[in-house]
């Protein structure tokens, strides 16, 4: 870590303050949740790469929960915020299924100014540990036999990325996902606690929430939606498609900045990130934070965003979501 931060601390301070730090201590990044869940992990792994005790600038989170991120979005739009050169914000996958079902009102992805993919996970479904659930088949069959049975905790409300990992599995399976119960909660880190304390049976989640809450006595993770096994802490985990659910679902991770935001001040940050995600250490630390390699900045980023957005417009078309004009 030491080597880390000889290596990328100077260079990174130096970058802040280019781009446009009037002094030591206002760069911010804004968490669209309550803390402990995955965007919170995005501010905090951005936070370790640039933060240093020797002279880089503080590296501020704020906590700014409230319509899955349609708060913080619609903040950064304001009149007095959307020109901020040091603010970043936090977003997710779930963040442009949102705009692509309306969510954040008539905003839309061109609206702000997306700076870097710090990496990406997958979505998760879990249960408590003591659960008579071991498996994924096990919980579907239980929601086959009665849909009311297990009561599901989710990031957001109907349609939400994590409704839909849940919406998917159930129509692979030939439930009606609309007869499933869900408890909508802002974040993954209440989404744990509430599981926890017995509120919810099963929650849908996200990897990189589970490598901080799983282990002996805890959580028992019962699915990963990725490709293939992931490594590290969720390595023994199977796939939904190893128990015979099709379902993936990746889950990109990044930051933004306000529309407003002169070009010099977003290009240096566009640059900062560029030469940051570029070093084994840089893998290192996104590794620590449960994330797989996943770097796009800048224009490459912005025009993925499109594209993503469409493609989950398409999605949310297939369960209705979507008003057809």
């Amino acid at each position: 870590m030491n080597i880390l931060r000889t290596f990328l601390i100077p260079f990174l301070a130096l970058a802040c303050l280019q781009a446009g730090a009037s002094q030591p201590g206002d760069v911010e990044c804004l968490v669209p949740s309550k803390p402990g869940g995955a965007m919170d992990v995005t501010c905090k792994l951005a936070r370790k790469a640039l933060q240093d005790k020797s002279g880089a600038p503080p590296f501020k989170l704020t906590y700014m929960p409230g319509g899955i991120g349609a708060v913080a979005w619609h903040t950064m739009e304001s009149s007095q915020r959307r020109a901020e050169p040091n603010t970043l914000v936090a977003f997710s996958g779930g963040s442009l299924l949102n705009l692509a079902q309306g969510k954040f009102g008539k905003a839309s992805e061109d609206d702000v100014r997306w700076v870097a993919a710090l990496g990406a996970d997958y979505g998760m479904i879990a249960v408590r540990a003591d659960s008579p659930y071991r498996s994924l088949g096990e919980l579907v069959e239980a929601l086959k036999q009665d849909p009311q049975k297990v009561l599901i905790g989710m990031s957001g409300t109907i349609g939400s990325q994590d409704w839909m990992k849940m919406a998917l599995l159930a129509r692979h399976a030939g439930i009606d996902p609309r007869k499933l119960r869900f408890v909508a909660l802002e974040g993954g880190g209440e989404e744990f606690t509430a599981m926890q304390a017995g509120y919810v049976q099963a929650i849908s989640g996200d990897t990189s929430e589970a490598a901080m809450y799983a282990g002996p006595g805890k959580v028992r993770v019962l699915a990963v939606m990725s490709e293939h096994r992931l490594s590290g802490v969720l390595a023994a985990v199977p796939t939904a498609r190893e128990q015979g659910y099709d379902v993936v679902w990746p889950v990109i991770r990044g930051v933004w900045m306000g529309p407003g935001v002169p070009d010099a001040d977003y290009r240096r940050w566009v640059a900062a990130f560029d030469r940051l995600q570029a070093t084994p250490e840089f893998a290192q630390l996104r590794a620590q934070a449960g994330l797989f390699p996943f770097s796009l900045t800048g224009d490459p980023l912005t025009r993925y965003i499109k594209q993503a957005v469409l493609d989950y417009k398409q999605k949310a078309r297939q369960f209705k979501l979507v008003r057809e004009h």
